[in-house]
């Protein structure tokens, strides 16, 4: 058997104006876990798309056991023992769940497709990993945590010998987190090899067996886990000291309210939930998977329909049926799905950048570019967004820039109201920092803000209230006084008895 199960040498790549990977290597051992860090931007998922035969590397070669290979396609990458879980999902909604566990793969009988077996092997499936969903389910019904369970099923099902993971665990909850770390150990102790990307250094340490650290689109280091700390990991990954705390909390002075919900309720949905927002808080929604929270933030948005209600913002009765009622009033979202309800793949990142504002921009029916630049340059400065140009594709941005320009184009915006679903989920530790002192500097405005966040810690390192949810239900409104990992879940998973 040769050392290396997957082999890595001097690949390259570029893109109009940017060079995303520069003479990457490194090697993926059998039956190891191989995580692979850097900040958003690094060149990591450009490295697993080229792995995956996405993309066509410039220069170098990837090997098999020791044979060089040529991955045109996703396909022949499966058909070479590889398998990918992407970071930003791709899934046809409109597909139900068993015909999405055999998408690509179809299995036939005597010329037509075989759908006993997909059906039945689906719901084998479903069982076996304690998935309580109807194998006729579509898609387009799911939330982002439940698709990329089902991505993790999927890819898993086919048993590939590589399996790539792109931040699998950003949008799952604790049981999944620890079904999914079992069948990793599984995985490894059947030789197989993981390629893991996380920003979760808890994670990568509790997993790993070697790291690769990516910086600039570079190889800054590859050494045995065991002989590596997590602050030398996120020291290589930024290329400095973070000298910070975690979570740059300030203390602001709270005033009036600028945004009240009461008796919201959405059929099947969530019932009866009253929410308040103050200027300057940053007030926090928690719950499991499922709990209802993006569905709340969704219908207060105009996204989805509300079937009883009432909300204010600034003491004034507003109605909202669509986003661009929310935005007049004050209200601005940036959803969990970035891809599906967010960015714009074929505009620029000024364009997008501007969406939300073009009354800002245009002007006796023409758009003037050049205060347009110098309105998107002075925030994206703000930023820190790493791009070639403002006219770059936001498509070729990597997903924590795409973040960032979204929270741009809604500071653009100048709201009242801030709803952020999942807003640091796969999102580097330097851009997390520099979200959370965004979020500081808008409650210092007297903005009001709503986070939903699956990270504990970062809810209570960051709020001044939170509310948790569980089955459609509010079930806790926590003080600091009464912040702790523990209490939250046990709201989360109603075990406590609320008065």
């Amino acid at each position: 058997m040769t050392e290396s199960l997957l082999s890595v040498r001097g690949v390259s790549k570029s893109f109009p104006g940017v060079k995303a990977l520069d003479d990457v290597s490194f090697d993926v051992r059998p039956g190891t876990l191989h995580a692979l860090c850097g900040e958003n931007g690094a060149g990591k998922s450009t490295l697993m798309k080229i792995i995956n035969g996405i993309y066509q590397p410039d220069a170098g070669e990837i090997s098999i056991r020791g044979e060089e290979v040529r991955i045109k396609n996703p396909i022949e990458a499966r058909a070479n023992g590889i398998a990918m879980i992407a970071q930003e999902l791709n899934y046809v909604p409109e597909m139900t769940i068993a015909e999405s566990f055999f998408l690509g793969r179809l299995p036939m009988k005597f010329g037509k497709v075989d759908w006993r077996y997909i059906k039945k092997e689906a719901k084998r499936i479903l069982k076996e990993e304690g998935l309580d969903f109807s194998i006729n389910r579509r898609l387009s019904t799911l939330t982002v945590s439940e698709i990329q369970t089902l991505e993790i099923v999927r890819a898993v099902y086919h048993s590939a010998d590589v399996l790539i993971m792109d931040e699998p665990t950003s949008a799952i909850a604790h049981k999944e987190v620890e079904s999914l770390f079992a069948k990793i150990r599984d995985l490894r102790a059947q030789g197989k090899s993981i390629i893991y990307i996380s920003h979760k250094m808890d994670e990568v340490f509790e997993l790993a067996d070697d790291i690769s650290v990516l910086r600039d689109g570079t190889v800054v280091s590859t050494q045995r886990a065991a002989d590596i700390t997590p602050a030398q990991v996120i020291s290589e990954m930024v290329g400095r000291d973070l000298d910070h705390q975690s979570y740059p909390k300030e203390k602001v002075e709270i005033g009036g309210t600028v945004f009240k919900a009461t008796g919201l309720s959405s059929e099947q949905m969530f019932e009866d939930i009253d929410l308040e927002i103050k200027a300057g808080e940053i007030v926090g929604l928690a719950g499991l998977i499922g709990a209802g929270r993006s569905e709340v933030i969704r219908a207060v948005f105009g996204l989805d329909k509300l079937d009883k209600g009432s909300i204010e913002v600034d003491t004034k009765p507003v109605v909202i049926k669509n986003p661009t009622q929310a935005i007049k009033v004050g209200v601005a979202m940036l959803s969990e799905d970035r891809r599906l309800v967010g960015i714009v793949p074929q505009l620029s990142i000024m364009k997008n950048a501007t969406l939300a504002s073009l009354k800002k921009v245009i002007r006796g029916g023409y758009t003037h570019h050049r205060e347009e630049e110098k309105l998107v340059a002075e925030y994206f400065k703000k930023m820190n967004v790493k791009a070639p140009g403002l006219q770059t594709r936001i498509a070729n941005l990597s997903g924590g820039n795409q973040q960032k320009v979204l929270l741009a184009r809604w500071l653009i915006a100048d709201p009242k109201v801030m709803l952020l679903d999942e807003p640091t989920r796969g999102v580097d530790v330097g851009a997390k920092f520099e979200i959370y002192k965004i979020m500081t500097e808008l409650a210092k405005q007297g903005r009001g803000i709503l986070m939903i966040s699956s990270e504990l810690p970062e809810l209570i390192g960051m709020c001044d209230r939170i509310y948790v949810m569980s089955a459609g239900r509010l079930t806790a409104e926590l003080t600091p006084d009464q912040f702790s990992q523990e209490t939250i879940l046990k709201y989360a998973m109603n075990e406590i008895e609320v008065a």
